[in-house]
């Protein structure tokens, strides 16, 4: 490792748990090579930070993450996607500002998640090197296999060159008008010309890594060229603790393998989804696990066979159940497939659709509407998940290709190499 300690490296991302997590255990990693490593993230993930080693600068204030993951419309298809793009570029300056005072170009390199607009403006001004860090296979587009899309539930039966072409059209109805106004506003102050479509500048004309493997989101022809798959960032150990809490770990082994339900760490208004949780569980007689950091989200009076945990690590919790109920969110989505768990998906926003249609796909689970999640809907289904060979056969197949993979190796490996494909001095 000799000599690596001089070499910087500087992350920055933007989101909630499911999005910063990955960066932190990407950091870990890479600073037990050798490297020193700063993180860029919302305030609210400093102690995280910190636990892991790594250097930390707050994007914003505590309020300012509050505010946006308590906007009752964030886990709206339409309105969400606006709500976060706009703030998205509002940090865009405060991350620039950032890697412009702290990363020397030509010697350090920077790696950006999607929405940290702020370095791809550092990179058009500033000539940093520069990998972007996509999460989710449906922030990259392609014409042969366009992603399903928040809000645009169109049928696969729908030719591929017209589902895409509907499509795009989110760039001039949502995205384009919540995010470019002030972005380009902040690139015209730095003298540099407007960005005309989002989605394809967000992407480093250096290096993009998708973190997700080629058997969960095929590689298309018509992706950027500089693109490269790294495997899911299996990254829950780095969150609130990284083992069960004891009273869980003594439910869990009480009984039978519980149902485990989740709506995501930001979910501020899950008290429907927890509501008909435990009443599937009454419905089929089986057990269950409640993961909600907020406890007024769960229903009074749980009967004993019924579990809440405010935060348990899914790669601990998962090997242990029958069955996980989520919403969608790619970690969430890894995590169930690298324990072998079969999983219903009841999607709200963002990636949750497409996330829900891939494990469809891999036949390691299904799909519910937010809509048709009822009490008997959900315990028809669930009955059939549980009793299926194929989804028992497609899981152990999944769980068997994710133990030979790793995703952050994988990804720390390609940040390394930008140091010499980029010419950054050693």
């Amino acid at each position: 490792m000799s000599g690596r300690g001089d070499r910087r490296v500087f992350l920055v991302v933007l989101g909630t748990h499911g999005d910063v997590l990955p960066f932190i255990a990407l950091g870990a990693a890479l600073k037990a090579r050798g490297y020193a490593v700063s993180l860029a993230a919302p305030a609210t993930f400093s102690a995280l930070a910190a636990r892991a080693g790594l250097s930390f600068t707050p994007i914003g204030t505590q309020a300012d993450f509050d505010r946006v993951v308590g906007t009752p419309w964030l886990w709206r298809p339409i309105r969400g996607a606006r709500l976060l793009f706009t703030a998205a570029a509002a940090a865009a300056e405060p991350v620039y500002r950032w890697l412009e005072a702290q990363c020397r170009p030509g010697i350090d390199v920077a790696v950006a998640s999607s929405l940290a607009f702020g370095a791809r403006v550092a990179q058009d001004r500033l000539g940093l090197s520069l990998a972007t860090l996509h999460l989710m296979p449906m922030l990259v587009e392609s014409r042969l296999a366009p992603p399903r899309l928040p809000g645009l539930p169109l049928p696969d039966a729908l030719p591929v060159g017209l589902r895409h072409w509907l499509g795009r059209g989110a760039d001039k109805v949502v995205i384009g008008p919540a995010a470019l106004p002030q972005l380009n506003a902040f690139r015209a102050s730095l003298g540099l010309p407007p960005v005309k479509r989002l989605r394809h500048w967000w992407h480093s004309p250096q290096r993009v890594l998708l973190a997700v493997p080629g058997w969960y989101a095929p590689p298309q022809p018509d992706w950027p060229v500089q693109l490269a798959q790294t495997g899911f960032p299996l990254a829950d150990i780095h969150g609130d603790t990284d083992q069960l809490p004891p009273e869980l770990k003594s439910f869990l082994t009480a009984g039978t393998p519980p149902l485990a339900f989740t709506y995501g760490s930001a979910m501020v208004r899950a008290n429907q989804f927890f509501a008909t949780a435990v009443a599937v569980c009454r419905r089929l007689g089986r057990r269950g696990v409640l993961l909600a950091p907020r406890g007024e989200q769960i229903p009074d009076g749980l009967p004993t066979d019924i579990h809440h945990t405010t935060y348990a690590p899914l790669s601990r919790l998962l090997p242990a159940c029958a069955a996980l109920i989520h919403h969608g969110g790619i970690g969430t989505v890894a995590q169930a497939l690298a324990a072998g768990c079969p999983q219903l998906v009841v999607p709200l926003a963002f990636d949750h659709a497409d996330e829900g249609r891939r494990v469809r796909c891999l036949g390691a689970g299904t799909t519910l509407s937010h809509w048709q999640f009822t009490p008997a809907r959900t315990s028809r289904v669930i009955g059939k998940l549980l009793a299926s060979d194929a989804v028992a056969v497609a899981c152990s197949e999944v769980r068997a290709r994710m133990a030979r993979e790793d995703g952050i190796a994988t990804a720390c490996d390609a940040v390394e190499r930008m140091f010499v494909d980029h010419g950054c001095a050693a």
